[in-house]
């Protein structure tokens, strides 16, 4: 199968817990045979649509990922964001037909629980990343012509 190729966004808010969500997602990119052809930074998680809009426009991307942290504050403000980038992230997936993998931790998380977030988050968000390309392109190149049986689309 031809190898994914896939965009990074990054949230620059929290960095001492995002940059280390980035390190172990190169990491499950490398094992997953992800060709990687863009990093980009963004302030922070409200920022990321906009990004991961100009990277799923180009043509050399058949995914992105989102890697973010957000972290609870004194008010509802880390929900807000967390809700708006989720919607807006979801929208440009179906936008472009390819997928948008969620590595954004929180809302409502402690410092604490960031920090127990940073292997399991960005490690799945590749996953997902590969797993849902892999599955698309399946279900693209399928043709079913007066097929009475389903067919299974998995790994």
């Amino acid at each position: 199968m031809e190898r994914i190729r896939a965009g990074i966004v990054v949230s620059e808010f929290n960095k001492g817990i995002t940059s280390q969500m980035l390190a172990v997602a190169l990491n499950q990119a490398n094992k997953a045979n992800l060709q990687l052809k863009y990093i980009c930074y963004v302030p922070g998680s409200f920022d990321m649509p906009l990004m991961v809009e100009e990277l799923l426009k180009r043509k050399d991307i058949d995914a992105a990922i989102t890697i973010g942290a957000i972290i609870k504050g004194e008010t509802r403000h880390d929900s807000i964001v967390a809700e708006n980038a989720a919607r807006l992230i979801a929208d440009l997936s179906l936008k472009y037909g390819k997928p948008v993998s969620l590595g954004i931790s929180g809302p409502d998380m402690t410092i604490e629980q960031a920090k127990d977030r940073i292997e399991i988050v960005p490690r799945r968000a590749v996953i997902a990343a590969v797993c849902m390309t892999n599955r698309i392109r399946k279900l693209r190149n399928k043709r079913m012509l007066n097929s009475k049986k389903a067919v299974t689309i998995s790994d």
